[in-house]
Formats: C-alpha cells, sequence, structure tokens
C-alpha cells in the first residue's frame, strides 16, 4: 500500500527581530509522496522505521512521540519550541506527520530584555499578517500558554501518545502513552531496558506491551508441515502473538495465532483462501495457558488448555506455505494488510514463556545469546511472582526483585484488593495517591491552600500540580523533608522554596496554610512563625493543567526534578481547601491507588446516612443533607465517646424550657464510664447538671433565689453497667430530687457555699449540653474532666416538651449513632 504523507499546519513563531522579514507564504500546507526506489535492506536512508511497499518502492516512518519531517526519511521529536532560528532554517525543520495538522506550538522569548513596545508591535503585525490568534503577553513580557499544543489526528492513535511523550529513550526506544494510562513511558530495543532505556537487559521470558514484538528469521522447512506449543499469559481478550508469511502486506501466503474477544483464533491461507480454526474455549486471562497447533496441507487442528480439539481447513488446490517474511512474535512487526485479513491488528498484551516449532524450542533473547535479532518494547516477565499474588477488583500486580505486591483501586485494600473500603478519611501508605483534575488557570495569580494531616514518616510528597506530564514547566508541590515543611514553585523562570521554622511532630494533626499572590509566597505551620519567599525572574503567573495529585504519584518521572523528595506522603490527609473552598478529597478524586482509611470516628459513619461526618482533627461535626435541615443526620439515639463529644441545644424553645422553675427533666441513657458529665442546662443565671461520679448518679443545681450550689447524689444504683436507665430529676426552688428506674426518691443531701467573687460559667456554656461539653468548658464549668462514653435517649422536659434527640437539628460534635 503506497503511502501518502499529509503535512503538519507549521505555524511558525517570529522572534520579533527586525532581522526576520519573511512573506507569510513561507508559511503553507503542502503534500508529497515520501516513498523512495529500493528495498529496506539495501542501505535505505530511514532513521527509524522502513516499510517495504510492493513495487520495488519502501516508505519511511517514525516512532510514537516523533514524526516524520519534510525530507521523507528523519524524524523530530513533536515536542520542538521555535526559538532564534530564522525563517529559512524553519522551512528546512517542517515537521510532516501522517494525517495529522498542528494548530498551536508553545513559544519562549530567550531576550526578554529587548524594548517592550517594540516587541509588542512587531508582535501585533506578525499576528495580523499570518492570520493568527495567540495568548497576549503579560507583564514584564510574560508569556503563559493557556493550552497546550493541539493535535488533531484522523487515524486511531490516541492523541495523547504524540501529545504528551516527552520521555527521552535513547537509541531506537520510543515514548509511548496508552490510552488509559496516566503517564508515559519508554518502549525499547531489545537488549535494553529501564525507564530511559539505559540498562542492558537479557530476555528470559518476554512480556509484551501491546505495542511489542519480536522478529526471528523466517521459517525453513515449514511449508507443509507445522507443529507448534506455546505457552503464554494474556492480560487482554485480543491481540496477534504469532505471524508470519510470504509478504510484507499479507497478500501472499501468511499464518497467524491470534486472540479475538478472547477465543484462540487461526488463521492461514495457502494462496486461494484463508482457513479458520477457532477454539470453543476462551483464554483464562492472567493465568498461563497452553495452546497446541497442528497443521499439514489444508487441514489445522487446535487445542486450548487440554480443552476439545478444533479442526479446520484453508480454502482453493493450494496446500503449500510460502514464508519469506520474519517470524513475528506477540505482535506484527512490519507487516500490513492486516485488516483485511485478521480481526485484529494489536499485537499481544502479556507475556510467553515457552515457543516450540517443529520441535526447535526458541530463545527469546537477542542473538547470540538468544536467536532473536529484533525486537521492540520487550520486558522482562515477572508474572510467575504475580501468578501468586491474584489481585482482585482491577488491582495491579507490582513486582520488585523479591516480592510481588497488589496496587489496589479506589475502594479496595487488603493484600489482594479484596476488602471493599467505605472510604471516609483517606490513609496514605507510601505507595497512594489521589488524582484530581489540575488547578490549571485558577491559580494563575494567587492561591490559598490549607491541609490538616496527619504524618507517620519525616519524608513525603502531600501535593503535587505540574505543567508537563514530564515534570519540566510550572508546579507546585508541598512536601516534607527530614520533619520540616517545604513549599516549593516555579512560575516559569526559576523556582522557589519556602520551608518552616521547625521540624513537625509525627503522628500528631497539623494545619499548613499557604498564601502565594504573584511571586510571594507565604507558608504557616500550626502556630510556628509565618516564612515567606520569593520566586525569581519576572514571571508572575502560575499555570497547572495536569493532573493534580494527592498523597503521592504513580511515577516521579512526572515531578519536577527541581523537587528534591522522591517518596510519597506516609499518614493521614483530612481536610483540603484551596482558594477558600472546601475541597472533598474522596467525592472529587478522578482515581486513586492503594488508599485506605484513617482510623477516625467518621469511619463508623457516626451521621447516619442523611449526613455527612466532618473531621475535625481527631473529632468531627455532622452536617446534615440537603432536606434533612430539621433533623439529626443519624437514625439511632447519639453515642458520646467522652472526650470532647456533645449535643448542643440553645434555640429559644429550649432555653425557655430549661428556664422553668420547677424544672423536671426525664431522661434515658446508658454508659460505660464510671464518671463524666451527661447532662448540663444552663440558662445565664442558674443550672441544672447530671453526671456520674465513681459510678453513682449526681445532681447539681442552683436556684434563681440563691447562688449556692446543691448537690443531690444517688449512691444506692450503680448506672455506669452499659444497660438502659431511666432518671428523674426535679429542680423545685432549693429543692432537688432524683429518681433512678422507679425507684425509691433521693432528695438534696449537701449544700456548697458559693464564694461571692467566684464567677459562674461563660456564655458559651449557656444551652443545653448532652453526653458532655468542649474539652476547654467542661472542667472549669461543670468540674466534671470528661463526658460519659454511652448513649442518650428519650429526653423530656416538664412532661410537655419532648426534645426528640434522634430527630432534633443541633450543633453535633463527635457523635456517634448508638447501637440499640
Amino acid at each position: 500500500m503506497r503511502a501518502f504523507w499529509v503535512p503538519l499546519l507549521g505555524i511558525v513563531f517570529l522572534l520579533l527581530n527586525p532581522g526576520f522579514a519573511k512573506d507569510q507564504d513561507d508559511i503553507q500546507k503542502s503534500q508529497f509522496e515520501a516513498a523512495f526506489q529500493g528495498h529496506c535492506n539495501h542501505g535505505s536512508p530511514c532513521e527509524q522505521i522502513c516499510f517495504e511497499l510492493h513495487d520495488g518502492m519502501y516508505e519511511c516512518d517514525c516512532r510514537d512521540g516523533f514524526i516524520l519531517r519534510a525530507d521523507g526519511y528523519s524524524c523530530a521529536d513533536m515536542n520542538f519550541t521555535v526559538s532564534t532560528q530564522s525563517i529559512d532554517d524553519l522551512k528546512l525543520d517542517l515537521i510532516y506527520a501522517k494525517d495529522a495538522e498542528i494548530e498551536a506550538v508553545e513559544i519562549s522569548f530567550p531576550n526578554a530584555s529587548s524594548d517592550s513596545n517594540e516587541i509588542l508591535q512587531n508582535w501585533s503585525s506578525f499576528q495580523a499578517a499570518s492570520g493568527t490568534n495567540f495568548t497576549t503577553l503579560g507583564p514584564r513580557l510574560e508569556q503563559k500558554v493557556i493550552s497546550e499544543s493541539s493535535i488533531k489526528l484522523k487515524s486511531t492513535q490516541p492523541i495523547s501518545a504524540i501529545r504528551t511523550c516527552h520521555l527521552d529513550c535513547g537509541p531506537g526506544g520510543g515514548c509511548h502513552i496508552e490510552e488509559d494510562a496516566e503517564y508515559p513511558k519508554c518502549l525499547c530495543p531489545l537488549g535494553r531496558g529501564g525507564d530511559k532505556c539505559e540498562k542492558d537487559m537479557e530476555i528470559q521470558s518476554p512480556r509484551f506491551t501491546g505495542f511489542s514484538w519480536l522478529a526471528f528469521p523466517a521459517l525453513r522447512g515449514a511449508y507443509k508441515h507445522v507443529q507448534l506449543s506455546l505457552e503464554l499469559r494474556p492480560e487482554a481478550y485480543d491481540g496477534i502473538f504469532f505471524l508470519t508469511g510470504e509478504r510484507d502486506d499479507m497478500a501472499g501466503d501468511f499464518m497467524a495465532l491470534l486472540l479475538h474477544q478472547g477465543f484462540v483464533e487461526f488463521r492461514f491461507d495457502c494462496g486461494s483462501g484463508v482457513g479458520i480454526v477457532r477454539s470453543d474455549e476462551t483464554i483464562i486471562l492472567n493465568q498461563w495457558n497452553h495452546i497446541t497447533l497442528y497443521r499439514h496441507r489444508w487441514d489445522a487442528w487446535l487445542q486450548l488448555n487440554n480443552g476439545k480439539h478444533v479442526q479446520g481447513r484453508s480454502k482453493g488446490l493450494f496446500s503449500r506455505i510460502t514464508f519469506r517474511e520474519p517470524l513475528f512474535i506477540g505482535g506484527a512487526g512490519n507487516m500490513t494488510g492486516l485488516d483485511e485479513k485478521l480481526p485484529v491488528s494489536k499485537g499481544l498484551k502479556g507475556c510467553m514463556r515457552h515457543l516450540e516449532v517443529n520441535d526447535h524450542l526458541y530463545k527469546f533473547a537477542l542473538d547470540p545469546s538468544g536467536e532473536a535479532f529484533k525486537g521492540y518494547g520487550i520486558e522482562e516477565c515477572t508474572a510467575d511472582k504475580c501468578s501468586k499474588v491474584p489481585c482482585q477488583h482491577g488491582g495491579k500486580c507490582l513486582t520488585s526483585e523479591s516480592s510481588a505486591v497488589c496496587l489496589c483501586p479506589l475502594g479496595f485494600s487488603g493484600d489482594l484488593c479484596e476488602i471493599r473500603v467505605d472510604l471516609q478519611v483517606p490513609s496514605f501508605n507510601g505507595s497512594s495517591h489521589l488524582r484530581y483534575r489540575g488547578l490549571e488557570e485558577s491559580a494563575l495569580t494567587w492561591l490559598d491552600l490549607e491541609i490538616n494531616f496527619k504524618p507517620t514518616t519525616p519524608n513525603g510528597l502531600i501535593i503535587y500540580n505540574g505543567h508537563r506530564i514530564d515534570g519540566t514547566g510550572d508546579f507546585m508541590a508541598l512536601t516534607l523533608n527530614d520533619g520540616f515543611v517545604e513549599f516549593m514553585y516555579d512560575l516559569g523562570t526559576g523556582y522557589a522554596i519556602v520551608q518552616s521554622t521547625n521540624k513537625i511532630e509525627l503522628s500528631e494533626w497539623h494545619m499548613i496554610r499557604v498564601s502565594r499572590t504573584g511571586r510571594l509566597a507565604i507558608l504557616t505551620v500550626d502556630n510556628q512563625f509565618p516564612v515567606e519567599a520569593l520566586a525569581p525572574g519576572a514571571f508572575t503567573q502560575l499555570f497547572l493543567p495536569q493532573n493534580m495529585y494527592l498523597g503521592g504519584v504513580p511515577n516521579f518521572e512526572s515531578v519536577s526534578p527541581k523537587v528534591t523528595v522522591r517518596s510519597a506522603f506516609v499518614g493521614c490527609i483530612q481536610k483540603v481547601q484551596i482558594n477558600g473552598r472546601p475541597f472533598a478529597i474522596l467525592a472529587e478524586a478522578l482515581g486513586g491507588a492503594n488508599v485506605d482509611n484513617c482510623p477516625h470516628p467518621c469511619v463508623a459513619r457516626p451521621c447516619g446516612e442523611d449526613g455527612v461526618c466532618i473531621p475535625e482533627m481527631d473529632y468531627f461535626t455532622c452536617r446534615c443533607k440537603p432536606g434533612y435541615r430539621d433533623h439529626l443526620c443519624s437514625r439511632g439515639p447519639p453515642s458520646f465517646n467522652g472526650v470532647d463529644s456533645f449535643f448542643h441545644l440553645s434555640d429559644s424553645t429550649t432555653m425557655e424550657a430549661i428556664s422553668s422553675d420547677p424544672l423536671d427533666i426525664n431522661v434515658r441513657f446508658k454508659s460505660h464510664s464510671e464518671s463524666g458529665l451527661l447532662l448540663w442546662a444552663y440558662t445565664g443565671s442558674s443550672f441544672v447538671s447530671l453526671g456520674l461520679k465513681h459510678g453513682a448518679l449526681e445532681m447539681r443545681y442552683t436556684s434563681g433565689y440563691r447562688e449556692d450550689e446543691m448537690w443531690v447524689v444517688h449512691n444506692s444504683t450503680t448506672v455506669n453497667d452499659g444497660l438502659w436507665h431511666r432518671i428523674k430529676a426535679v429542680r423545685d426552688g432549693t429543692t432537688g430530687l432524683l429518681v433512678v428506674d422507679n425507684g425509691a426518691a433521693v432528695t438534696r443531701q449537701s449544700v456548697q457555699i458559693r464564694s461571692p467573687n467566684k464567677p459562674f460559667a461563660p456564655s458559651q456554656a449557656e444551652g443545653l449540653f448532652l453526653g458532655g461539653m468542649h474539652h476547654s468548658l467542661i472542667g472549669p464549668v461543670t468540674g466534671y474532666r470528661a463526658g460519659i462514653r454511652g448513649c442518650i435517649a428519650d429526653l423530656v422536659i416538664n412532661s410537655d416538651y419532648h426534645l426528640g434527640v434522634i430527630n432534633r437539628s443541633a450543633i453535633r460534635h463527635n457523635i456517634g449513632e448508638c447501637e440499640v
């Protein structure tokens, strides 16, 4: 098939120098045919990939992330920035790509010291002459590109594969990104490995990525008889894993073994029609499968995993297959014309550990250690380790030299991702992350960031957002570095770093606030003295179009090399607020991995189905969902945990009820604590309190007639046994009465004379408190060190005011739902 190459729309940016005066005809669309006479193996000039055509011609192509230049044989990186070249030089450097056009390219200004008015005038003239529309220059010649290079592809190649691949993968390597991947990777030539193809690697059991292949010499002595056996561990239901034939366009004889919708298919053509043999069973993903194939002349037999033998026959009179092309394993290599002969065109995704053809066992390593003479994108298979770690619910197995672990998707945890997690407050373990939309233009001029977190290690990346996926350009990062909190940012002309004055305590909750306006950033950690930094250069804007990450990143290659902390955060993060807006940490996440629940009261969902638990350090408050404004969020009676756990009412109806005299309180409760505050009612002039002391119930009160504090102690019944008890407490002037579980009444037993100079309770203590009180008030105001650990229900005041603690709105702090 002859290929035609459509050039990119080369939008050439003038550098606004009076020496560059060119006619806009220099920028144009054109078409040309990049085909040469000859053969690929006879001194072709192709820089990267050569394809044989079938009329004595050949053409050149480039790997992912590169595109063909106008000369038809050399390749250029897709990410190019026009600098100080002359227009004549740029004409020679126009880039062409198959069925693609480019709309915009970022521009840089290396000589920003020129007169700004002259530059702006020349820039405006160029835009008017060329018909282009670019972002304007900011103050001090600042140029912020609001969108990355936009590439429109008519082919099926993912746009991300070209737009975001910036990795330098060395000679013969190619940068590649799959459609569902978050970051790019290098596909290396056979014999090379590592993140950037920098290491020597000898392949024993190859793993194919779907874009990989191995090439072996053409089959010999197999024209009428082929017996094949192989073992493979597929990770996808479609892919070619054995392909060879007479011509590289599949126009002549061929033989292919592939996966199609999970079934194994053998397709072969002896020259007069395709024969197809298809397994009755489907392949088993992520496990080793054994395939046996036998072909003799027209007939073929296929067996998958000791299953049923299936048989097929090719068409026509011819019974021999001519093999001139290499034997490609794992992919199509340079074979074309697949769409006309095969139902799939993508290669195998998975591993292969055994291939035997006509009693010859193949060695997958590069010649001379093995028999492959070429290969691309091959990794060493670690599936034997992963076969012992069957990750569930879409978890991915990651291997090291000594072990294999599951990387669990958001919402699952456990060694095999077998535990479904109702995430409330996220915990990060050093291999975790949460992913969000980038801040983009919302952080251009100013950024206000608040985070509550509890670290367990002194180093880790807390939050990161960048400009490019390769870590270059603008970025902002919040990290822990040897116990110090650091905020780093780069506006495009150099990075700045601001560090906390002191180290922070591990396993404690801390509050961080970052306030950045233009080049200035101020960092405040807890009650430490604020520190600030000023970014160098003239740029004042921060543009962050890439995904924002919390707690870590999938790959530190996407993090700016200026960030020295190269490990993920370990600990809990419970609050993120950006530019004054509370950030829904879990609800707004686009994805994540290995995130579990932090030990926190919110994990128990104390606010019920109708409420949202808002964590506040070690405690929480409940916020009712819309439509539940007049109801308590939890469905059962509230439970209290003793510390900063309380229910507070101060509305006018409640205040009127507790101001009455006599005051009759009837309440049902259960408690596991020997001592603690059960109820506090204060009007500003008098109070009533109920509490436990050494397991006995006591009532304390004052009346409007005198300031003396009176006590009633019911010590004949122990009420801290975890069972439900009903109390009747009455204050009538200076008289007090207590009844427990319909037993005998106990009246006032003692009086404590108050000092006339002793201040009474502050206004914050006014109203009705159940279960406890804020830790700063409970001791000085009530005399109790904490609240009860238990539940309260059925509160009735003066026989006609049913408080309804289950269905009443109030301030709720650190309250759970009681298990009745």
